[in-house]
């Protein structure tokens, strides 16, 4: 699926279902956002973005555990499914998407590489979450991780 046809197909969802998204963005820094509301009307599906860069945002705004970050860190499942019921119970959103990772250069360890992303999705009472490694430089991830969410959240819809 094509980058435009990806956000085309979750778009045209959204708007025939009458559903909101909500996105919590960490390494991403609020591209998938930026995505989503890039076409004309996108008031009609896109409610907001919460971009949480700092653990203490993401305790803060989206009400991630301290203990989740202490035990697991920032790039985990554990933190991304937070994330994404943070950014639900704090939106007027039916479907959400977050993302935490390592975008590098630097950031990365063994067990967490550069490249290293969650991803979790919420949309019917459905959520789902996955870890992905992504190639390339700081701007490839993101990008690649953008991409990924919006392509991961079209295929879930289509699916409901």
């Amino acid at each position: 699926m094509t980058e435009d046809s990806s956000l085309q197909q979750l778009t045209t969802r959204l708007r025939e279902r009458g559903l909101m998204i909500v996105t919590a963005e960490s390494c991403t820094a609020g591209l998938v956002a930026k995505l989503l509301t890039d076409p004309a009307g996108s008031s009609a599906w896109f409610d907001r973005g919460f971009v949480t860069y700092s653990d203490i945002s993401k305790i803060e705004v989206l009400g991630v555990a301290r203990q989740t970050l202490s035990d697991y860190g920032a790039v985990s499942r554990e933190t991304v499914r937070e994330m994404v019921t943070g950014s639900l119970n704090n939106s007027h959103a039916q479907v959400a998407l977050a993302i935490s990772g390592i975008a590098g250069p630097s950031g990365g360890s063994i067990q967490k590489p550069v490249g290293t992303v969650w991803f979790a999705w919420a949309a019917g009472g459905k959520r789902v979450e996955e870890k992905v490694h992504f190639d390339g430089d700081r701007d490839a991830v993101r990008n690649q991780a953008a991409q990924y969410a919006l392509s991961a959240m079209a295929s879930m819809l289509e699916r409901e």
